[in-house]
C-alpha cells in the first residue's frame, strides 16, 4: 500500500506543479465564470427556446456541474494521458518495475492521480459557482446541497471514468498520442450523438457518462409544468444568438432515482474494471529492442594526421566533408521540416494523403468547415514540441548558447511548421484562389500560422506540450461545430471579412512578440 501512496502522491504533485497545469486551471477557472452569463450577454450555457431559469441555487449549482462535467470530459483526457509515458521518459518505470507493486496496483496509482487533478479541477469551479451564485443571484435563498449533489454525482463519476479511459489508452496505445487522441474523441463524439437523440431508451440514460440526458429531462419537466409548454430541445455549451423575448421558469433540482444513483456506482465499478483489465496487458517497462550487429572495422595500424598525432581508430579526415560555415537559417528550417516529417508513424501520411486528396473533389465549404480542421489536428503531436524539443532532450545549453539563435533557431522552427501547415492546407487554398475568394485564402493562411504560433508561444512559456494539445483539441472541436468565435480558419460567415482577418493577424502578431520577448529572456538567463 505505500509504494501505490507515493507513487499518487509523486505524481499528484508533479503534475499540479507544472506551468501548463496551473494555466489550464486559470483558464476552467474563467469558463467557470462564463458558466452564469449576465441577463444581457450575448450568449447561453443551456439554451431553450422561449425560456430561461431564474438563477437560483438549484440552477446555478446543476448547469455549472453538467457544463463541468461535460467541458472536463472533453479536454480533461489530454491533460492527465501521459502519466504512464513521463514515467517511461524519465525511466522511473524501470525503478518502478523492480519494487514487489504489481500491474493492477501500478496502473491504479496511475488512475487514482489523473482523478486527483481532475478532480482540483472540478473543486475550483465548485467554488466558483458558489461565489457566481452570490454575484448573479437574484434573491433566492442559497441552498449549499443544489451544488454538493449535482458536482457530487454528475462530475465525480465521470470524472473517474476520463481518469480510467486514460490509463488504458495509454496501455493499450502507448506513446502514440495522436490515436488516443482520435480515439478518445471518436468516442466522446460517439456517446454525445447517442446521448442529443430524442428516442433515446432508458438504458441509454441508464448509462449517460455525464447525466446530460437526466437533467434535460428534469428541465425540461419543470418547464412543461410550470408553463403548460411542449418542450423538447435544450442544447448546453456557450451558444451565441440575439436577444429574444424569453420566460423565467423556476428550477428547483433533480427528484434524485435509485436506478441512476445505483448507474453512477456500477460506473465507477467499470472504471476500476477497464484498469484491471488493462493491468493483464501492461508491458511492466519491458521492452523488447532490437540492436543492429554491424561488422567492425579492423585497422592494423593506427591512423596518423601525417604531423604525428594518431587519430581516433575508424576517424579518416581526408574523407571527412570539409568545415562549411553558414549562418543563414535555411540549413535550420530544412533540417526542422524534415524532423516534422519524419515524426511520428509513416502509415499517419496515408491518412494525411487521402485527406489531403479528399480535399481537392468534395465541395469547397465541406472540405474547409470538417476536412481541413481535422487534418491539421492529426498533426498535433508533431507542433506540440516545436521550441520545446531542446529542452526535453537536453539540447538547449547548445541552442541557446549558438550564434544569434533568436532571429535564426527560432525563425527556422516557426518558418518549418508554416510550411507544413500551408502544404497540408493548399488543396482549399488552391481551390478559393481559383475562385478569386482572397478573403478566404487570407484566412487560411491565417488560421494555419496561428496553430504554429500558439504551438510555439505555449511551448516557450509552459516547457511542455500539454496545455497545446487541450487548446489545439477544443478549437477543433469548436470549428467542427461552427462556433463562430473560436473559427480560427474562417469557415463561418463574418460580416465583416475584412476586421476578422484583421483580428487573426492582430492576434498572429502578438503571439509572435510574445515568444521572441520570452525567448530573448530565457536565452540570457540560462
Amino acid at each position: 500500500m505505500k509504494y501505490i501512496y507515493n507513487i499518487i502522491k509523486a505524481d499528484y504533485l508533479q503534475r499540479t506543479r507544472s506551468y501548463s497545469f496551473l494555466i489550464t486551471l486559470a483558464l476552467t477557472v474563467y469558463i467557470a465564470y462564463l458558466f452564469v452569463p449576465l441577463n444581457t450577454a450575448s450568449y447561453k450555457t443551456l439554451n431553450v427556446t422561449g425560456f430561461k431559469g431564474a438563477y437560483n441555487s438549484a440552477w446555478v449549482g446543476y448547469v455549472s456541474a453538467i457544463m463541468t462535467t461535460i467541458m472536463l470530459s472533453i479536454y480533461g483526457f489530454l491533460l492527465v494521458n501521459n502519466g504512464i509515458k513521463k514515467d517511461i521518459d524519465t525511466e522511473v518505470g524501470l525503478i518502478i518495475a523492480s519494487t514487489p507493486i504489481s500491474n493492477f496496483s501500478y496502473l491504479l496509482s496511475k488512475q487514482v492521480s489523473n482523478f486527483l487533478v481532475l478532480l482540483t479541477i472540478v473543486c475550483c469551479t465548485f467554488i466558483v459557482s458558489i461565489v457566481m451564485f452570490f454575484v448573479r443571484g437574484t434573491g433566492y435563498p442559497f441552498i449549499v446541497m443544489n451544488f454538493i449533489l449535482p458536482y457530487l454525482i454528475f462530475a465525480v463519476p465521470a470524472m473517474f471514468l476520463v481518469s480510467a479511459l486514460a490509463v488504458v489508452a495509454e496501455v493499450f496505445l502507448g506513446k502514440k498520442n495522436i490515436l488516443q487522441f482520435i480515439a478518445y474523441f471518436f468516442l466522446f463524439g460517439a456517446t454525445m450523438a447517442i446521448l442529443n437523440k430524442q428516442d433515446t431508451h432508458g438504458l441509454v440514460t441508464l448509462i449517460d457518462p455525464f447525466g446530460l440526458k437526466t437533467i434535460t429531462k428534469s428541465i425540461t419537466s419543470a418547464i412543461n409544468s410550470q408553463f403548460q409548454a411542449n418542450v423538447k430541445d435544450i442544447s448546453f455549451g456557450f451558444i451565441f444568438n440575439s436577444h429574444k423575448a424569453y420566460q423565467v421558469f423556476v428550477y428547483n433540482g433533480i427528484n434524485w432515482q435509485l436506478p441512476f444513483l445505483i448507474s453512477r456506482l456500477l460506473l465507477i465499478c467499470m472504471s476500476f474494471g477497464l484498469v484491471y483489465f488493462s493491468s493483464f496487458f501492461f508491458h511492466r517497462f519491458d521492452f523488447k529492442q532490437t540492436i543492429s550487429k554491424k561488422k567492425k572495422r579492423v585497422v592494423d595500424t593506427p591512423l596518423s594526421d601525417g604531423l604525428g598525432v594518431l587519430l581516433p581508430s575508424g576517424i579518416n579526415r581526408v574523407s571527412m566533408p570539409p568545415l562549411v560555415i553558414d549562418y543563414s537559417i535555411f540549413p535550420f528550417v530544412k533540417t526542422e521540416l524534415l524532423l516534422l516529417i519524419r515524426k511520428g508513424n509513416k502509415w499517419l501520411w496515408l491518412v494525411n494523403s487521402g485527406l489531403w486528396l479528399t480535399m481537392l473533389f468534395i465541395p469547397l465549404n465541406i472540405a474547409h468547415a470538417y476536412l481541413l480542421p481535422v487534418l491539421l489536428f492529426l498533426q498535433v503531436t508533431r507542433w506540440s514540441d516545436l521550441t520545446t524539443k531542446e529542452k526535453t532532450n537536453r539540447l538547449h545549453y547548445f541552442t541557446y548558447a549558438s550564434y544569434r539563435p533568436l532571429f535564426r533557431i527560432l525563425p527556422a522552427q516557426i518558418l518549418s511548421g508554416v510550411l507544413l501547415a500551408a502544404a497540408l492546407a493548399f488543396p482549399v487554398i488552391l481551390r478559393y484562389a481559383l475562385q478569386g475568394d482572397l478573403y478566404s485564402v487570407v484566412n487560411v493562411l491565417n488560421g494555419s500560422i496561428l496553430l504554429i504560433l500558439l504551438a510555439v508561444c505555449l511551448g516557450i512559456i509552459t516547457g511542455g506540450q500539454k496545455l497545446y494539445e487541450i487548446i489545439f483539441f477544443l478549437l477543433t472541436y469548436a470549428a467542427l461545430n461552427k462556433l463562430s468565435i473560436t473559427d480560427y480558419l474562417g469557415s463561418v460567415h463574418h460580416d465583416n471579412q475584412l476586421v476578422y482577418a484583421g483580428l487573426l493577424l492582430g492576434i498572429n502578431v502578438f503571439l509572435m512578440l510574445i515568444s521572441l520577448t520570452v525567448r530573448n529572456y530565457q536565452s540570457r538567463h540560462l
